[in-house]
């Protein structure tokens, strides 16, 4: 790792009571020096200090706090001052940091410091990254275990038991005149059969609590003017969408962020879904199906004061074909006008009047995000560690029919493979341009 000085400023731009500026680096103790004019600063102790320029000139009074190596995050000497925020304080701390002779950190320098330098792993730096982006409380806990190493735990010890076994091969090739036993041929099998079960149980559990980490999109369908943007306006209590009785009136896609209970969602307002002629509404409708393919929850609208016609047999027709893949909630609207709306075959989950009451749909919405937490087992929370865990499987699964044919050399191959992609969700020891795209979509000071 350079030995150079990085800085940054750690905490978002804006108007606020305090900005942090972080250094760290061999030179950390030395530019915080300068920048007080202090001889000494007293390790892990907040000090108030006077924070001056290259030319002497008073800057702020802040509050300065030195960590030494390796006891910090980075586990190299890192200093952070913690001075007035707004935009120009911070902004003119940090240009006397890098006059003092850092140079500003690059998006995720400090996490990436952190896993060079054996302070966390990629799991570790992964469940950091999401929990300043996390769309739920329930979301938060997760990551905070991951952030304690929870998930490291667990990779650990799935690798160390595929070690085991692989290692128990490694001896046996050395006699491989010599038959196996058939019970020890299938005590391994059993082995790597219980570790396929745990597996794709994790994988399973994490691909169905994906909105909890990036956040749930709702897409909200229906034919023209059945009061799907009346029911975003409802939901997000404020006439954010255009309310008229001409169909076709949202002519694209309109989305907004809400909180229900601890889940900040993405709702979704669509453009009704019909056969169109104008071009225009065309490409509303194709981003109207587009959402529904993106989202998590789909709310079906039908409109209780009409009769049912083709275009609400085509929404039927769309909720079955996703009925298995995503949560779907039906919703006949406009219950205080003459029920006039027939469709037998089509059970309804609620009954209500956007423009009036929508707090059992919200009650609904919640129960399902919430009901997305309520297992224990250990989730992953990225794509790449999504991908490793099911190469991960695919190789055990490989390793069966060599196991049988006590063609060890192949069934080695097989479990090394699947023993380096569990190693890559907490320590891959290739790959550079993986790191360094995974630590460049962190956030600056990070």
């Amino acid at each position: 790792m350079n030995s150079d000085t990085i800085s940054a400023i750690a905490t978002a731009n804006g108007i606020a009571s305090i900005a942090i500026i972080r250094i760290s680096g061999d030179d950390a103790l030395d530019i915080a020096k300068k920048l007080t004019q202090k001889k000494e600063i007293q390790p892990r102790y907040a000090t108030l200090s006077t924070i001056f320029d290259s030319s002497g000139t008073l800057i702020d009074e802040a509050i300065v706090i030195y960590f030494k190596a390796p006891h910090s995050f980075t586990a190299e000497h890192v200093v952070e001052i913690q001075c007035h925020g707004g935009f120009i304080v911070a902004q003119s701390i940090l240009k006397a940091t890098l006059n003092a002779g850092a140079r500003l950190a690059t998006p995720g320098e400090f996490s990436k410091r952190a896993f060079f330098n054996g302070r966390i792993d990629l799991s570790e730096a992964e469940a950091i990254a999401q929990l300043i982006e996390a769309k739920s409380e329930d979301a938060a806990k997760i990551l905070a275990a991951q952030m304690k190493g929870s998930l490291k735990h667990f990779i650990e010890d799935v690798r160390d038991e595929i070690i085991h076994i692989l290692a128990f091969s490694e001896v046996t090739i050395d006699y491989a005149e010599e038959d196996l036993p058939p019970d020890l041929v299938e005590q391994i099998k059993a082995k790597l059969d219980e570790l396929y079960i745990l597996l794709n149980k994790t994988l399973q559990a994490s691909k169905s609590r994906e909105g909890l980490m990036q956040g749930f999109r709702v897409a909200i369908i229906g034919k023209p003017n059945v009061g799907k943007s009346s029911l975003l306006n409802a939901l997000l209590n404020f006439n954010r969408a255009i309310v008229s009785d001409i169909a076709g009136t949202t002519r694209d896609t309109i989305e907004e962020q809400v909180k229900i209970g601890t889940h900040l969602i993405r709702m979704v307002d669509t453009a009704g879904i019909r056969e169109a002629d104008n071009e225009i509404e065309k490409i509303g409708i194709e981003r109207s199906l587009e959402a529904v393919e993106q989202s998590d929850i789909v709310v079906a609208l039908f409109d209780n004061s009409r009769e049912a016609d083709d275009e609400d047999k085509n929404i039927v027709k769309l909720l079955k074909s996703v009925e298995n893949s995503k949560q779907t909630i039906v919703v006949k609207n406009k219950k205080d006008l003459e029920e006039k709306f027939l469709f037998p075959s089509l059970e309804f989950d609620l009954e209500l009047n956007s423009k009036d009451d929508v707090s059992s749909l919200v009650a609904v919405l919640e129960e399902i995000m919430d009901r997305s937490n309520s297992s224990d087992e250990i989730m992953l929370i990225s794509s790449r560690q999504i991908s490793a865990v099911e190469e991960t499987m695919k190789n055990i699964q490989e390793s069966f029919l060599p196991l049988e044919d006590q063609e060890l050399e192949i069934f080695s191959f097989h479990l090394n493979e699947a023993v380096k992609e569990m190693a890559s969700i907490t320590r891959p020891f290739e790959n550079d341009e993986m790191l360094d795209k995974m630590f460049g979509s962190f956030c600056l000071g990070k």
